[in-house]
């Protein structure tokens, strides 16, 4: 390793309560650190800037996963192999279940969490596709309350969120009302298992009498935040999945993303790979295939 464990401060505090007194005593001086999956790397380059962490792993009230008539709340601290394991969320919520099975190998996913993915804020996180189509709303918890936030408000830029100096993600709130959506998900990355993605879809859809009702699109890797494709979902509404509709959607998703020349892939790339995986979602939502 190339840092030097001696330069460091590590604190467990057992409550929430503590952890958040000693965030608001010196407010951006202490690092969460939960699974710790994408701190340890950047500790282990040497590239670790912040000396005082916080462990907030076994912290009860960020580890829960609450079912309630309306909606299921997930603690921040919930690894992906929480997530694969819960019923309702493998039955109601499988763009979600399904990011989390390509989130790393099993090791990462036994400590990797989700409000690690979220506070992290990476644009090709394979989680917040899922989490801008369900309508998640974030907890924010700190010494001065709590607040809530729409998930889709949460990213102001390229690795930059509404989270507060002092704040914490406590939770994770999903809506119980889409388990009768058509459901549709796609990585695309260099190999097929633990690999960042090049461009990843996250879609729910719904037809009635070979028109679309509804249908929730979202993309990872295309922008400096995850995205809603919110004029292609206005572009497709009330329409009938026919070639007419499929080529105005290439254009309008060419139109609507502004991806990046990059290590992984192209500006180019990513523009036809966006479209030909929104293309792919309507043509299996018309035939009604199964869902992800």
């Amino acid at each position: 390793m190339r840092a030097d464990p001696t330069e460091y401060t590590l604190l467990s505090p057992s409550t929430l309560s503590a952890v958040l007194s000693l965030m608001a005593a010196e407010p951006a001086q202490w690092l969460p650190i939960a699974g710790g999956t994408d701190v340890m790397v950047l500790y282990s380059a040497g590239k670790l800037l912040q000396r005082k962490l916080v462990n907030i792993w076994n912290i009860p009230e960020l580890r829960r996963i609450e079912v309630f008539p309306d909606k299921i709340r997930v603690g921040a601290s919930c690894p992906y192999t929480a997530l694969r394991r819960h019923q309702i969320i493998s039955q109601e919520f499988p763009l979600l279940d399904a990011a989390a099975s390509w989130t790393g190998g099993i090791a990462n996913q036994n400590r990797g969490t989700l409000g690690g993915n979220i506070a992290n804020a990476s644009p090709a996180a394979d989680s917040l596709p899922a989490l801008l189509v369900y309508d998640a709303e974030l907890t924010l918890v700190s010494v001065r309350g709590t607040r809530n936030v729409s998930y889709q408000d949460f990213h102001s830029g390229y690795k930059q969120t509404a989270l507060a100096m002092d704040e914490l993600i406590q939770d994770i709130v999903l809506p119980r009302r889409f388990s009768s959506y058509f459901a549709h998900t796609r990585k695309v990355g260099a190999r097929n298992a633990q690999a960042i993605s090049k461009v990843c879809l996250a879609a729910l859809g719904q037809v009635a009498d070979g028109k679309i009702q509804e249908v929730r699109l979202a993309l990872g890797s295309v922008a400096p935040v995850p995205i809603r494709l919110r004029e292609t979902e206005r572009a497709v509404a009330g329409g009938i999945i026919e070639a007419s509709l499929l080529e105005t959607v290439r254009k309008v998703v060419a139109a609507e993303i502004r991806p990046i020349d990059d290590i992984r892939s192209t500006a180019r790339y990513r523009t036809v790979v966006a479209s030909n995986l929104v293309v792919e979602f309507l043509h299996k939502l018309g035939a009604g295939g199964r869902n992800a």
